[in-house]
């Protein structure tokens, strides 16, 4: 999402999508701890293998993913201040 449609969205959009973006940030730790304990009880179980870092590729991807967002929530936060919109 660009700067562009950031403008033309409400405030009250605007306030819902850093809501939900909050959200899910939260939703990615919890995955990310998780697949980080799964990885853990399988190198302890069973040694290491394919499987052992396969749950790792999940992370990669969410904490990928999870950059993108903090960019996109840095963009939604000056938009909310430079309309003088406060949470």
């Amino acid at each position: 999402m660009n700067t562009q449609n950031l403008a033309d969205l409400s405030d009250l959009e605007l306030l819902e999508k850093i809501k939900t973006i909050k959200t899910n940030k939260r939703i990615d730790a919890v995955i990310v701890g998780f697949t980080l304990g799964i990885v853990i009880y399988s190198a302890v179980k069973n040694g290491f293998g394919f499987f052992t870092f396969f749950p790792l590729l999940i992370t990669y991807v969410i904490v990928r993913n999870s950059a993108n967002n903090k960019i996109l929530e840095q963009e939604i936060q000056k938009e909310l201040k430079s309309r003088n919109v406060n949470k």
